[in-house]
């Protein structure tokens, strides 16, 4: 009897999913509240347009900046744990060997299944520094061009997103009736972002728009009534 061949479909994009929500939720609530602050003391769209670009085009340099920044800091502290792990199995490898056999048994593998399995990735230095890398230390490799591309993805979702609530300010010339479009665009955007976010990391699609909805909205929410009281 043939047999289906088993295809196993992981979601393997998290790392870009984390940045894209990470650029898109502050850009969908920051230039937001500042626009929404601003209706209040101002009633110009052209200053509120002006205003929010302004922020979107500074928040997305920061943002994507801190995100270059913090992926150049996992490589790094990668490899001095690297280093490190190579200069360990040098010059302590008992203690190294009994680490690794300690890690195996901890997955169900006896003393002697442990040591025979120990024995042979010993013989690969390589391999046996990736091991500790790895269940030792939890560390994955990073991706080399990590950084860069975390540092665009965050920017560009940030941009993206921080675009969403000006642009009713952009076509409507009253500014209270702007206001009202812009939270109905970004509570909506809000929920279709989580709805998307939902489908990619494989959680319930609906759950997923309402906790983003729930959630982004009382950030904009709070955002918004902090810039009232200041302007």
């Amino acid at each position: 009897m043939p047999q289906t061949a088993h295809i196993e479909e992981h979601f393997t994009a998290s790392a870009a999913v984390r940045d894209i929500v990470i650029g898109m939720s502050d850009g969908l609530t920051v230039p937001f509240a500042l626009a929404a602050g601003l209706s209040g003391a101002v009633n110009s769209t052209g200053v509120i347009i002006t205003a929010g670009l302004a922020e979107i085009a500074a928040g997305s340099i920061a943002m994507g900046l801190g995100g270059f920044l913090a992926a150049r800091s996992d490589a790094e502290h990668y490899e001095s744990e690297r280093i490190r792990e190579h200069i360990e199995i040098r010059d302590l490898p008992d203690v190294e060997i009994a680490e690794v056999s300690s890690i195996f048994q901890s997955y169900g593998l006896t003393e002697e299944e442990s040591a025979t399995v120990t024995e042979k990735l010993s013989q690969r230095p390589e391999a046996w520094v990736d091991f500790m890398m790895r269940f030792e230390l939890g560390l994955e490799k990073p991706d080399p061009k990590r950084a860069l591309t975390s540092g665009l993805t965050i920017a560009g979702a940030y941009i993206g997103g921080g675009l969403i609530p000006l642009v009713p300010y952009m076509f409507l010339p009253v500014v209270k009736t702007a206001l009202w479009f812009s939270v109905l665009v970004t509570l909506a955007a809000l929920a279709t972002f989580g709805y998307i976010k939902g489908r990619f990391t494989g959680t319930k699609p609906l759950r997923s728009g309402l906790q983003t909805l729930l959630i982004g909205g009382l950030a904009a929410t709070a955002a918004f009534l902090i810039a009232k009281a200041i302007s």
